[in-house]
């Protein structure tokens, strides 16, 4: 199991060595790490050895590229997507071409998964690994599928650290808490999602994690008359009661591309008096903030508009000019995208070299 965590001085050699290759704006600081403006999802793809492998190819890849932030779940391709971030590591730090202390790595836990693949018998697999043991009871799970007791979690997070082969993860996300809101009144969701900062609060001090949030489909995005809003600033009082005033509730994840831009767009997030964008929230309540879908799962890779081009230059694909609209916006710190491929890799990763895109020029022109 590799040691250590995403340091200052780590992330800081790392951006050094890409100085000749990366473009003004590529790599931002945040809690004092240069992180990448572009970051690798593992989300997509078959539970098979092939899919590891071309995971793992990528992964390797990205990392060689400039693109040194690499998110994950337990539950993506029933952990096999966290066991390919693995290898990638292990072969690179292996063989003394990267450090540890140099890569963001951040995953998730809410979601209940099976080990590598879907067992001929689903539920008694699940109550030989976890409710027989006492890690969750049924009553702890909610729409078949999530849970997010301190146990579960704790029980997720150790999986996690031994799928990635580290010590430490960098961000840890609650996954789609918003799920519990379909079956649970807010009052219990609140207190649930109570006892699982606690839970991380101490996992942090037990050095098992760095930071933590919540990763979030609809959360963020819907109104809050919607069941499964999800206001930030209750959230960040929540872990303030928690943790202090030195807690590590600092980061967020939520869809934002070209055709879902309600992060930058709608009024969803109430701020003392005001009612902001997510990512203006966020900004207010020092938040970092990345970005799942940019790209929209391949969908906005392809027949965009002409004129996007005229105002996204120096770019090549569309998938490219996607990344970079999401990468540019205000308040985004880092876009990820999911790449299972080195092609994938070598075309996303041409925009290290090249600046986001000047933000008054492109949000004035749309």
């Amino acid at each position: 199991m590799l040691t250590g965590y995403a340091t200052a001085d780590g992330t800081a050699a790392y951006r050094a060595r890409l100085a000749a290759r990366a473009a003004e704006g590529h790599f931002g600081r945040w809690r004092d790490l240069q992180v990448s403006s572009v970051g690798v999802g593992t989300y997509l793809g078959d539970d098979d050895a092939a899919t590891d492998a071309a995971y793992t190819a990528a992964i390797t890849r990205a990392l060689e590229l400039g693109l040194n932030v690499v998110d994950s779940a337990i539950n993506y391709r029933n952990q096999r997507s966290e066991r390919s971030i693995g290898a990638a590591l292990r072969g690179l730090t292996g063989a003394g071409r990267l450090a540890r202390e140099e890569v963001l790595l951040a995953t998730k836990g809410g979601f209940i998964c099976f080990d590598g693949q879907r067992p001929p018998n689903p539920n008694a697999y699940l109550v030989e690994t976890y409710v027989r043991p006492g890690v969750f009871s049924t009553e702890d799970v909610v729409a078949g599928c999530h849970c997010m007791t301190p146990r579960y979690l704790a029980d997720q997070l150790d999986r996690s650290r031994a799928n990635l082969g580290i010590a430490t993860v960098d961000v840890y996300y609650v996954h789609n808490p918003e799920m519990q809101l379909g079956e649970v009144d807010r009052p219990t969701f609140l207190a649930r999602m109570r006892a699982a900062f606690e839970f991380l609060e101490a996992a942090v001090s037990d050095g098992k994690i760095g930071v933590y949030g919540t990763a979030t489909w609809n959360g963020y995005r819907a109104p809050p008359s919607a069941q499964d809003h999800l206001s930030l600033a209750e959230l960040v009082g929540l872990a303030r009661e928690v943790g202090g005033a030195d807690h590590h509730f600092k980061v967020i994840q939520l869809p934002y591309n070209l055709a879902m831009t309600e992060a930058l767009t709608s009024a969803t997030q109430p701020v003392g008096r005001e009612m902001v964008s997510a990512l203006e929230a966020a900004r207010r309540l020092d938040v970092y903030v990345m970005t799942s879908a940019s790209i929209l799962q391949g969908k906005l890779a392809r027949e965009l508009p002409a004129a996007l081009a005229e105002v996204l230059t120096g770019l090549e694909t569309d998938a490219q000019r996607a990344l970079q609209f999401v990468r540019s916006t205000p308040g985004v710190g880092t876009a990820l995208c999911g790449m299972k491929n080195t092609a994938h890799v070598e075309e996303n990763a041409r925009l290290v070299a090249v600046p986001p895109a000047p933000r008054e020029k492109l949000f004035t022109q749309g």
